[in-house]
């Protein structure tokens, strides 16, 4: 791996999830007055609109614009919807009907269902020190969401089955990516993705409108909006698959396991949540597990 593309793929893979573990502090307040599908479809459409912008002012920089083929729209497209459509939607199912520490700890799969998928789509084999990486940085994750906070009634089955399938699509997505980004701009690629969810989202939204209703939206909510739209789609995914087009999928998904450690800090900051040496542990072994990967 070139030293200054996997320092910057990394760089971009961990800014990324720090942002989505952010995320969930704003996410709350905002899903109070919209809810899930109708934030999310405004999400991807002002991602969407945020990457068409920056691409509007790159190709007139440059001069010239990049072609846009059937082909190179209908891959990026149909990436979207496995990432966007179908892996959020299964969250946001997962999340209503489980618990939110079940979310974190089956979530956390994700990287090792990259490695599943990576050999197939990609044709990267599992290297010892990847699977060496893998069970160091799953072993940090799992001291910092603690999984004995973790519940398994049968009445969470479903909520369960739901994230589990998140985790799957998600990795499944990322690896995606990466194949798609081997032969497209990723720039131009990362914009129709963020399309790729707007249909289903689209339809549910229209549903939870009319059964649900949408609340009082204030300048905090608006703010809120633009956060999650900007920084949290346009910016974090482009980051995300960024990662992705850089460094090895095994490698590039341990990047996600910043996530429970911002959201942990930003917890501790905000909402008086304590930390404990576990964390502290468990944040330490996932740094040493990324650094692990790195020294192919």
């Amino acid at each position: 791996m070139h030293k200054h593309h996997t320092f910057a793929g990394l760089i971009s893979g961990l800014t990324a999830a720090s942002i989505w573990g952010g995320m969930y502090v704003v996410s709350k307040v905002v899903l109070e007055v919209i809810p899930p599908f109708s934030l999310l479809l405004i999400r991807l459409i002002m991602g969407a609109m945020a990457l068409g912008l920056a691409i509007y002012f790159r190709n007139k920089k440059a001069k010239e614009a990049a072609p846009i083929t059937a082909d190179l729209f209908w891959k990026s497209f149909l990436v979207g919807v496995v990432g966007y459509g179908v892996s959020l939607g299964f969250q946001f199912v997962g999340t209503k009907l489980s618990t939110a520490s079940n979310g974190s700890l089956v979530t956390s799969a994700t990287p090792a269902f990259v490695l599943l998928f990576a050999p197939f789509l990609l044709g990267e084999k599992p290297t010892t020190l990847r699977i060496v990486a893998l069970v160091v940085s799953t072993l940090g994750v799992l001291a910092v969401i603690d999984p004995r906070n973790a519940e398994l009634s049968p009445s969470l089955f479903w909520g369960n089955i739901s994230l589990l399938a998140a985790a799957l699509t998600w990795a499944l997505y990322s690896v995606l990516v990466r194949k798609v980004s081997q032969s497209t701009d990723l720039l131009t690629s990362s914009a129709i993705m963020l399309l790729g969810g707007i249909p289903s989202s689209f339809a549910f939204s229209i549903w939870e409108v009319n059964t649900i209703g949408i609340g009082e939206i204030t300048p905090g909510i608006i703010g809120g909006l633009l956060f999650l739209g900007i920084i949290s789609t346009a910016i974090a995914m482009f980051l995300w698959n960024y990662a992705f087009a850089e460094l090895p999928a095994g490698v590039a998904s341990l990047t996600f396991f910043a996530q429970p450690v911002v959201g942990t800090l930003l917890g501790w900051l905000f909402l008086s949540e304590e930390i404990t040496p576990l964390f502290i542990f468990g944040g330490i072994l996932i740094g040493i597990g990324i650094l692990i990967a790195t020294r192919e």
